[in-house]
């Protein structure tokens, strides 16, 4: 049964992943009210958006939950788009409370969601099927034969204590170091893979089905966020990439990271279960997220869009924002 969405919520609004769903429902016509959500007073996307709510950080759980589920009720919430990568948790684990106060969370289930955040149940799923295209990976220093290897945090989002390492006098100087710090169970070590570097963005319905894959080579990143980025098509690595979705069950978006090797071989280093902050690349291309998945929650067929090869360079842009009362967080 067909219906017209009135009211979406868009989380991490002061992240390019919310600030870009925004722009992304704008680009598509968009009429309702477009609710973003942050712990940050000053979000960015809150001055784009129809309307803003502070939120409480997602490790303060109770309070968190009881937020959540007023700012449903009160704005009347039919949607809840996955653009945090903290807030997923929350709409997944609630994901059924929320459905009956009538707000379709699109994200995967908790299962899903952790096969993806812990990089060594990542790699531990897909070395199932998919082991040709896997890295080298291991939590054990020891096994290490070769250099160079790179190391990178079992879980944690971003680059933090990521780290090339060249030699054993490297390697000995990184296990030394994380000894010391109690976090050596947190790092895992990662073949080295010096070649071009892709986000592949894939879309999944909400039965889990993959609908699309738009790979984009990554011209440039500062923070771990593509500032430069040319989409490529390839339905090698797109056929590749929604059978990975398929396999580890995303509902809704993803973005997939591979880079090639030193033998030009594409291996993927890690899947993200959520939009990224440059999965508005696919939209400026003919894919855009936010309003396939708004036409998904409506009953409404989505029909596969023909996608444009093209480069997309990014810029920094400011808002104004003036007044004490706009400045102050909302209670």
């Amino acid at each position: 049964m067909e219906r017209s969405i009135r009211t979406v919520v868009v989380p991490g609004a002061a992240s390019p992943a919310g600030i870009n769903t925004i722009k992304a429902l704008r680009m598509a016509g968009f009429k309702g009210r477009i609710l973003a959500t942050d712990s940050c007073h000053l979000a960015a996307g809150f001055f784009i958006a129809t309307s803003y709510e502070v939120m409480p950080r997602v490790n303060d759980e109770k309070n968190y939950a009881n937020r959540l589920f007023d700012l449903v009720s009160k704005h009347k919430v039919e949607v809840l788009m996955p653009s945090s990568g903290y807030d997923i948790y929350p709409y997944s684990k609630y994901r059924r409370q929320l459905e009956e106060m009538g707000a379709k969370a699109v994200v995967s289930d908790l299962e899903s969601l952790e096969t993806c955040y812990d990089r060594v149940l990542t790699f531990r799923s897909l070395s199932e099927k998919f082991s040709c295209i896997l890295p080298l990976t291991t939590t054990d220093p020891y096994e290490i034969k070769e250099f160079p290897i790179f190391a990178k945090p079992r879980r944690e989002k971003g680059g933090h204590y990521a780290a090339r390492i060249d030699d054993q006098n490297d390697l000995n100087y990184f296990i030394s170091k994380f000894k010391n710090e109690n976090k050596r169970g947190d790092i895992i070590f990662q073949e080295y893979l010096p070649g071009t570097e892709y986000t592949i963005d894939v879309l999944c319905d909400l039965e889990k089905n993959p609908l699309i894959a738009v790979p984009r080579i990554r011209l440039e990143t500062t923070a771990g966020i593509s500032t430069r980025g040319q989409v490529m098509r390839n339905p090698e690595i797109e056929q590749t990439c929604m059978s990975i979705a398929e396999h580890i069950g995303i509902r809704g978006p993803c973005c997939i990271q591979m880079k090639e090797s030193s033998e030009g071989t594409m291996k993927v280093t890690e899947i993200n279960p959520r939009m990224g902050g440059g999965t508005i690349f696919a939209a400026l291309a003919g894919a855009n997220f936010p309003d396939m998945i708004l036409k998904m929650v409506e009953g409404k067929a989505v029909a596969i869009p023909k996608i444009s090869e093209i480069t997309v360079v990014r810029y920094f842009e400011e808002i104004i924002v003036q007044g004490r009362k706009q400045l102050m967080p909302r209670q």
